[in-house]
């Protein structure tokens, strides 16, 4: 089965021949063209997955058909082939939107291997569109699709480890949506259309969590009048996720720890051990390398567990989703209610970007749910801050309880000012990373170019000031 789609053009015909063979004995199906009208009818005809294009064509050049190609099929990588001569032309490529490109005379190992690594990198990038489209479409989870490259990262990770079996180990502060990127991983995985089941371990007193996690046969405990499976049986052939597993009291964890291992149990009360085929993803917003140290986390199921580490950023270190989460919140419950709200008040806005948000997007989409609830037609500062007083009110404890009431009295711009200053700032940072590569830096936006060059218009930046001199 083929790899993948190769289109190589080159004017040279012994040259094109030769890479066809060696592409094609590393099992690419490889369409080959002496000319640039012969590529483009090629690529009219079919979709590509790469392109290997010669700088220098008789008649034409690579960077133009490069572009022309693009036109058509904008994100398909093309790997520029270049005399030695002519590398800054090559560059000058990338600059344009190339994926690489290496000069002649050059190893087709080399060939194989760029070709491989911008294969993988297109790969992961349409499993990542394709899983944040599939969260949204099944569960409306608008809140994952981010524009925090934190998140973004978090996201790439999913669709990285999700096909795997592998026990996923997600940390984070409460709130900060750990069950929303288990059902993720679920959800691209090869048990998507399994049982996921999920419980917080911190919920429920031993005996109950046990025969919760378990099952338990009839008559093994008082009030047990039936034989009931548990949560692991429920999960057989699809995903258990174990949050707050910090919390598990120790001898249930050395049961865990035997399942995890030999991959069968016995219920409450059971003689026979049930054997059990489940994927395992696990929650904590404790260290648990400290609660090792202090005696409350078992050593060796901590090693179990930490195979594939998530760390979820807190929403103090992503402020530049809050605007995005609370047209989302504010969308969906004024739709819920079935109240006509027209959002929120710039001064609303300033307090919640100045807020560091201890409760994360818990907390923030709880504050959206009161200010929908109490708004006579729009959410006011005041309203904001009624949110913040009930939320202190029902919460025992607060780490960070004066920085959060200091910062939502701060002055900030409005939310029209402050959403373009941050866009303004953030295209220039991308600019200057990539050395005003403009398909580089559209793609760290996760913008099409198109769209990418839309924005650089409306701040008024010009992508030439940041090259930087062959």
């Amino acid at each position: 089965m083929s790899t993948g789609r190769i289109l190589v053009v080159d004017d040279d015909a012994n040259l094109l021949e030769l890479v066809k063979t060696r592409l094609e004995a590393g099992d690419y199906s490889v369409t080959a063209a002496l000319n640039a009208e012969d590529a483009l009818e090629a690529a009219t005809a079919a979709v590509f997955d790469l392109a290997v294009v010669d700088m220098k064509l008789e008649g034409h050049d690579g960077i133009s058909l490069m572009e022309e190609l693009h036109a058509n099929h904008p994100e398909m990588p093309v790997i520029i082939l270049t005399g030695f001569g002519s590398i800054d032309s090559a560059v000058e490529a990338m600059k344009k939107g190339a994926y690489n490109y290496l000069t002649k005379p050059f190893d087709a190992r080399e060939l194989l291997l760029q070709i491989s690594r911008a294969l993988e990198k297109q790969r992961l990038t349409v499993e990542n569109q394709r899983l944040k489209g599939l969260l949204e479409e099944r569960y409306g989870f608008a809140n994952i699709i981010t524009k925090s490259e934190k998140m973004r990262a978090v996201l790439e990770a999913v669709s990285r480890i999700a096909k795997t079996e592998s026990t996923v180990y997600i940390h984070g502060e409460s709130g900060t949506g750990k069950e929303l990127i288990a059902k993720a991983v679920h959800l691209a995985s090869d048990r998507k259309d399994r049982t996921f089941v999920a419980i917080n371990c911190a919920a429920l007193p031993e005996n109950l969590l046990e025969s919760e996690l378990f099952g338990h046969e009839k008559g093994s405990f008082t009030g047990a009048v039936r034989s009931t499976k548990g949560l692991f049986a429920q999960a057989h052939e699809g995903t258990i996720f174990l949050d707050e597993i910090g919390d598990m009291p120790l001898p249930l964890q050395a049961k865990l720890l035997r399942v995890l291992e030999e991959r069968q149990y016995y219920p409450v009360g059971g003689e026979k051990p049930v054997k059990v085929n489940v994927r395992v993803i696990v929650a904590t917003n404790k260290v648990l390398e400290e609660e090792v140290k202090k005696g409350l986390f078992r050593e060796d199921l901590f090693y179990r567990i930490h195979v594939i580490p998530i760390s979820l950023p807190p929403l103090r270190q992503r402020k530049e989703d809050i605007p995005h989460l609370v047209d989302h919140f504010s969308k969906k419950m004024a739709e819920q209610m079935k109240k006509q709200v027209k959002g929120l008040t710039p001064q609303a806005m300033k307090k919640l970007m100045q807020y560091d948000w201890p409760g994360n997007v818990r907390e923030l989409e709880n504050t959206i749910e009161y200010g929908i609830v109490m708004a006579e037609g729009v959410i006011t500062d005041d309203l904001i801050l009624q949110a913040k007083m009930t939320h202190e009110s029902s919460v025992q404890s607060d780490s960070r309880p004066a920085a959060a009431s200091s910062s939502l009295e701060g002055p900030l711009k409005s939310l029209k000012e402050a959403r373009a200053e941050f866009e303004r700032a953030y295209l220039i940072r991308v600019l200057e990373s990539c050395d005003g590569k403009a398909a580089r830096a559209a793609e760290v936006a996760g913008k099409y170019r198109a769209d990418f060059y839309d924005l650089l218009k409306k701040h008024g930046i010009k992508i030439q000031d940041f090259k930087s001199s062959n």
